[in-house]
């Protein structure tokens, strides 16, 4: 690829622009966008799944796992931790990394990184940013996996961890982590 040159930095997005020759030996001008990464955490507790109804502004209520976007220079484990411990007042010492998935999409780059936390603790009071309205929710194995269908759950990465490739042994391998493997 040519050299790229950032062409924008936002608060939130970086656009980088690069000079591509075309086939016919025309020049032609690209954009790639770049946020931060991005971590979810299916949180476990006493055997049930922890996930949240949550609301920002300008956007309707959504439900969702726990997450939040990685800082620079953390570490996506440490970012997952952070944002648990914020949004929930949930700990643990078991975390397992179930997905990471770069996307690619339409010129936009970002990598989502999935985590498992098993046998998690209630340590603090939740800690919300000031665009956030948080409701802690749960569900067993099974309601958990009924939700990821339902159009009010956000976590597309999630869905396509499950559903992705219509195979069954996909949810029974999740359902086997949860219940079977404590760490």
């Amino acid at each position: 690829m040519p050299e790229e040159k950032l062409a924008f930095k936002g608060v939130f997005w970086k656009i980088y622009q690069w000079e591509q020759e075309m086939f016919d030996g025309s020049v032609k001008t690209f954009e790639r966008a770049v946020r931060p990464s991005y971590v979810g955490v299916i949180a476990e507790a006493d055997g049930r799944i922890l996930y949240c109804k949550q609301e920002q502004p300008g956007s309707a209520p959504f439900l969702a796992v726990f997450g939040g976007g990685v800082d620079e220079g953390d570490e996506p484990l440490q970012t997952a931790k952070r944002e648990l411990l914020e949004e929930s007042g949930y700990a643990s010492d078991d975390w397992t990394l179930l997905s990471t998935n770069r996307m690619l999409a339409k010129r936009m780059d970002f990598t989502v990184y999935i985590y498992l936390a098993r046998g998690c603790k209630k340590v603090a009071q939740q800690n919300l940013d000031a665009g956030e309205k948080i409701e802690i929710l749960s569900a067993s194995i099974d309601e958990f996996v009924d939700l990821i269908g339902r159009p009010e759950w956000r976590e597309k990465t999630i869905t396509d961890m499950f559903y992705g490739a219509l195979d069954p042994t996909k949810v029974e391998g999740f359902k086997d982590l949860i219940k079977n493997n404590k760490g």
